[in-house]
């Protein structure tokens, strides 16, 4: 009797509170639960009403380039709009005009709520200046679950500036079709002689060797950066002496070599007759056609193949490293494109939302399970989708050694440069020296730029 007493109460007062102001939202105690009982389709409108006000009416911008943006992204910002009313506009930018238009609208103070950059301990520092023109993340609940080597290339001074949004696991390697390979015989090469052997036999049998892409502008060029490890144990002490001015591209025999051995490959025909004109984005399509036999790529790209829907599984793509130079160290890169908030942004904490919910274990895992190239991510509490081929590929290779962009600094930021240089190179209107001399050249300007003391000494 006395529950129900206070039930009767409790309702009464619930009633008279919002016929005198229906909009005011009010605190739920044990009493207005029990009314809410009572009254369900009062406290329908009142709860409707609350989750109305708590959305927002702001469009954050995100500006990215066309390769690093992915579906289950997009996906997930619909759901992220759905929850909070934020509209996230996507404003996807071909990837050999990203990397300029990036600079220029950075330079101007224009530039998006949030944008896609590569990370890099130097190049955050030196191409993006983030301490002024990128916002503090390190008090964000997420941070701490970002793996510490993805989280040391993102940080100056103890600050994490940006949010990983790739897999940095996987490292560029030839990606292969076991099925061609096993066709005709052919071992894994060890050596760049075993390599041409390979690359011979595969044309004899009507196939051309490799897919190449030079209209990206940016595929092709990572032959040469990614042997870096290889290029430090040819030249003990590269590394260092090229981050203290102690020694320039041009003067590294390997490094020329490695060029030289690039041309070669042009030269006798291994990236047959379309790579000027190939894109990327039809590598899968243009490998699972068997038309191709082998592709530099990460370790997500069996998957892609598979996603294709013709003969070929992921089972079916084996890997394994570039071997110029002879090269059989296995290049590991814990860099790759990161997302940062502007900080002259108006909508700061709505763009802060937006990385927090992509941040969300759920929210990753969702990525990897949908984004084929992703086997994971550089969080904490997330699943790998690992298969035993690419276990086995990892596992063929114990020394391990970090890329030339990531290890030696003015490196990553002129990469569409050097792809320019490579394909005059390639086309013969260039040679391997003045390459290297253009990088060179290249790298002193941004050292000075940065008012680096090893080379204004």
């Amino acid at each position: 009797m006395k529950k129900f007493l206070l039930v009767v109460l409790a309702a009464t007062l619930l009633m008279s509170s919002v016929a005198c102001a229906q909009t005011t939202t009010t605190t739920t105690t044990a009493a207005t639960e029990a009314a809410a009982t009572a009254a369900a389709t009062t406290k329908t409108a009142e709860t409707a009403t609350t989750t109305t006000a708590a959305k927002q009416d702001i469009t954050i911008t995100y500006m990215v380039s066309q390769d690093w943006l992915q579906d289950a992204e997009i996906a997930l910002g619909a759901k992220f709009t759905e929850e909070t009313g934020i509209k996230v506009d996507y404003q996807v930018i071909p990837s050999d005009q990203y990397t300029n238009l990036l600079s220029t609208k950075i330079n101007a103070g224009e530039c998006a709520d949030i944008f896609g950059s590569q990370g890099g301990q130097f190049d955050i520092v030196s191409q993006l200046n983030v301490v002024k023109n990128a916002v503090d993340l390190s008090g964000e609940a997420w941070s701490s679950t970002v793996d510490p080597l993805a989280a040391a290339e993102l940080s100056v001074d103890g600050k994490l500036y940006g949010q990983p949004l790739g897999d940095v696991s996987s490292t560029w390697a030839i990606a292969y079709n076991t099925k061609i390979f096993a066709d005709n015989n052919i071992a894994i090469p060890k050596t760049f002689d075993e390599f041409k052997a390979a690359c011979e036999t595969i044309k004899a049998a009507g196939i051309t060797p490799i897919y190449e892409c030079v209209s990206d502008g940016w595929h092709h060029v990572l032959w040469f950066p990614e042997m870096g490890a290889a290029y430090d144990a040819a030249e003990p002490g590269l590394v260092d002496k090229l981050n203290s001015n102690k020694t320039t591209f041009a003067d590294s025999a390997v490094m020329k070599k490695s060029l030289d051995q690039i041309k070669e490959m042009v030269d006798n025909g291994y990236w047959g007759e379309d790579y000027m004109a190939n894109a990327y984005a039809d590598a899968a399509k243009n490998f699972a056609s068997g038309d191709y036999a082998m592709v530099v790529a990460n370790q997500g790209f069996g998957a892609e193949v598979e996603a294709i829907g013709g003969d070929l599984k992921a089972s079916d793509v084996g890997y394994f490293v570039i071997p110029l130079v002879d090269n059989q160290i296995l290049n590991v890169n814990p860099v790759g494109p990161s997302r940062f908030i502007y900080s002259g942004s108006k909508n700061i904490d709505a763009a802060k939302q937006y990385l927090a919910y992509i941040a969300k274990a759920e929210n990753l895992q969702n990525l990897i399970d949908n984004v084929a190239k992703y086997n994971t991510l550089p969080f904490t509490g997330l699943q790998d989708k690992y298969s035993d081929i690419i276990k086995t590929f990892y596992s063929t290779y114990p020394n391990h050694g970090t890329v030339l962009q990531t290890t030696v600094k003015y490196v990553n930021p002129q990469w569409m440069e050097i792809g320019k240089e490579m394909t005059a190179m390639i086309l013969g209107d260039e040679t391997s020296d003045d390459v290297l001399k253009s990088i060179d050249k290249n790298r002193a300007d941004q050292a000075s730029a940065a008012k680096d003391a090893a080379w204004n000494s």
